[in-house]
């Protein structure tokens, strides 16, 4: 396969376009230091991440903000720290305050110019409509958790995926799918028969962060550290 052999890009958005556990972290942060609790960063975004990945696999009919303010409550119960009513909304509703990775605006602006652009995320719509002003531009399609009644990694949410392509006179193989999990994307997109790349956000990092281990052993198709290298990368494939 080429970069070229594609006419669209499907991504994840949290992790991969917007820089989901700086914002996560600006949220727990702040509440854990006022309630005393002596954790890292990667602590409590680890717990968020197990308890996030089971409230969506047992309430995939939840919007998004009620599954992060349960997430954080079950984080606060974990710890033994209280989260108030008020911590879990504020929470809840923190998604548009996510800020985007530096290099997502101007690789999207480049990608546009090559490939149909979707997204596949595990959100809301409102929420992702902040998210989207952060991102600049349009997408093609916009694919998310509320419309499926399902989050990643069911299969649900990729067969929402490629049902969406003829209305987009698009084809199965020429889509490409990028994202960030492994455990919510590479793994469900794989057993969808989809071919994918792999943006590594945490390639300087150990550990999985707020996303949890992939249930499954698989292999990207291609790996990156950035959107920016996977950009020069599809420049350069096209300039060939």
């Amino acid at each position: 396969m080429q970069l070229t052999d594609f006419d669209a890009l499907s991504f994840d958005c949290y992790g991969t376009l917007i820089d989901w556990e700086t914002g996560i972290a600006a949220q727990l942060r702040p509440w854990a230091q006022s309630r005393g609790l002596d954790r890292s960063d990667e602590d409590l975004l680890a717990a968020f991440g197990q308890h996030e990945a089971r409230i969506e696999a047992t309430h995939p009919q939840w919007l998004y903000p009620r599954v992060l303010a349960a997430a954080m409550t079950a984080v606060g119960q974990q710890f033994g720290v209280q989260v108030t009513a008020a911590d879990a909304e504020r929470f809840g509703r923190s998604v548009p305050q996510w800020p985007a990775f530096p290099d997502s605006r101007d690789a999207l602006e480049y990608l546009r110019g090559h490939y149909r652009l979707i997204i596949l995320s595990n959100v809301d719509r409102e929420s992702f409509a902040g998210s989207r002003l952060v991102l600049g531009g349009s997408f093609d399609r916009i694919v998310t958790a509320q419309d499926v009644g399902s989050y990643k990694p069911s299969p649900r949410n990729f067969e929402a995926l490629l049902a969406a392509l003829p209305g987009l006179e698009l084809r199965p193989d020429r889509l490409l799918h990028v994202a960030q999990s492994l455990f919510h994307d590479h793994v469900p997109a794989k057993a969808a028969g989809l071919p994918t790349v792999w943006i590594n956000r945490r390639h300087d990092r150990s550990g999985w962060g707020a996303t949890p281990a992939p249930s499954a052993g698989v292999t990207p198709d291609w790996e990156f550290p950035s959107m920016a290298a996977f950009a020069q990368a599809c420049a350069q494939a096209w300039a060939g």
